[in-house]
């Protein structure tokens, strides 16, 4: 499986879980939802701030929706001094 299969299934996955419509999460990034359905199929990607913006939307970590992780929980940051 390609990088942008596993993004794009991920996404579709944590998309899913939170019983969200590709249209709702395209709203939220600003894009078409064509431009989810691409992701999703694994013929596109999206940029760093995006994938910020999915990350906090679905509370799931940049690692997981990467392929780099299995677990997608995000890590917990320290609070700063």
């Amino acid at each position: 499986m390609s990088f942008k299969q596993k993004f794009g299934a991920r996404l579709f996955e944590v998309r899913k879980k939170n019983n969200e419509k590709q249209k709702e999460l395209a709203e939220l990034l600003g894009v078409g939802d064509t431009q989810i359905s691409e992701i999703e199929h694994g013929n596109k990607t999206t940029t760093v701030e995006k994938l910020s913006i999915i990350c906090r939307h679905y509370n799931v970590s940049a690692d997981y929706l990467l392929g780099l992780t299995d677990d997608p929980k995000p890590h917990k940051r320290k609070k700063e001094e």
